[in-house]
């Protein structure tokens, strides 16, 4: 059974594996050179999100999502684990009680917009670099009303 959880400071190294496999799974597009840069950003902003809840099976950390101000920052499940429903749980965990939620996907990432695409979000924008002004491209996603997602089991 998976459970959600708000996250403690002992949980920011496995979360910090969890983002690796799962970024080596999907995130094609990064030379290893870029996920060693950006694992010391996520490192960094881990503990300064002030909604960041865990998902856990059988003791164990299998996926994380962090929303700051209706923004979903991060959604990442392990590798291992993907493909079972721990991402839709994670989204709707965070999603009730919204009137409307947003997202940056990397445009490269065709399982992230299949992802958010399945659950109703749609593209408001599109940006040529990521946030940290890396070339690459992110969409701008948006659910509105959000009352309406109902997540996949």
């Amino acid at each position: 059974m998976i459970s959600i959880r708000a996250a403690i400071d002992t949980d920011y190294s496995a979360l910090l594996e969890i983002w690796r496999r799962s970024v080596e799974a999907t995130h094609e597009f990064l030379t290893p050179a870029d996920v060693d840069a950006i694992e010391q950003d996520v490192a960094t902003y881990l503990p300064q999100m002030s909604d960041l809840r865990v998902a856990e099976e059988g003791g164990q950390l299998i996926g994380f999502i962090a929303i700051e101000n209706d923004t979903v920052e991060m959604l990442f499940v392990d590798a291992l684990a993907q493909g079972r429903g721990i991402g839709s749980a994670l989204l709707a965990s965070v999603v009730t009680g919204r009137e409307s939620i947003r997202v940056d996907v990397n445009e490269q990432n065709p399982s992230g917009r299949n992802f958010y695409a399945a659950k109703g979000f749609t593209e408001i924008g599109r940006s040529e670099t990521d946030g940290e002004g890396r070339a690459f491209p992110l969409l701008h996603l948006h659910l509105a009303p959000a009352q309406a997602y109902q997540p996949q089991s």
